[in-house]
């Protein structure tokens, strides 16, 4: 990759790497505190720190999972500075009551640890239940903001993705 702007026709690009096909790439929450949000994610879950920006406008992060090279999908995080918030008119947006981040986990237990703990911290939205098949046996988890994040147990997106597109 190379910080080189090619010209092709009328497009102008940047960087060298593009998805071969639309792509689902990201998903970017406004938030109040960067630190505390990138704090949270970090600690629950195995998001890893791949970028952190200053700019005039405020700090941004992205975090993501460092084996999905091929098919990245990012969490970006922004804080705008007060007086250069391009939404400031409108309130902070939070995914919550039904909206939420979905993170499934590899056993029951692990999902019971993380209600523990975020119980023991305070942020704990919705405590470990079994839900009817598809939803399995979940938690919620408000981030720094009121994000709700979902950790799930027995969900079947892995299955169903296997046995659908192979």
């Amino acid at each position: 990759m190379t910080d080189t702007i090619e010209e092709t026709g009328d497009e102008i690009a940047t960087h060298e790497l593009r998805p071969a096909s639309s792509r689902w790439t990201h998903i970017a929450l406004r938030v109040t505190d960067i630190d505390a949000t990138i704090d949270f994610y970090r600690s629950y879950t195995d998001l890893e720190l791949l970028d952190r920006r200053e700019d005039d406008d405020g700090y941004g992060a992205w975090l993501g999972h460092a084996d999905q090279k091929e098919f990245p999908f990012i969490l970006v995080l922004a804080q705008f500075f007060p007086d250069r918030d391009p939404f400031a008119p409108a309130p902070l947006a939070k995914m919550a009551p039904f909206n939420h981040l979905g993170i499934e986990l590899p056993t029951k237990g692990d999902v019971d640890a993380i209600a523990a703990r975020a119980e023991a911290d305070g942020c704990l939205a919705m405590p470990a239940t079994t839900m009817p098949d598809p939803i399995g046996y979940i938690c919620m988890l408000e981030d720094p903001d009121g994000n709700l994040v979902e950790f799930s147990y027995d969900q079947g997106v892995y299955e169903t993705v296997r046995e659908r597109w192979g």
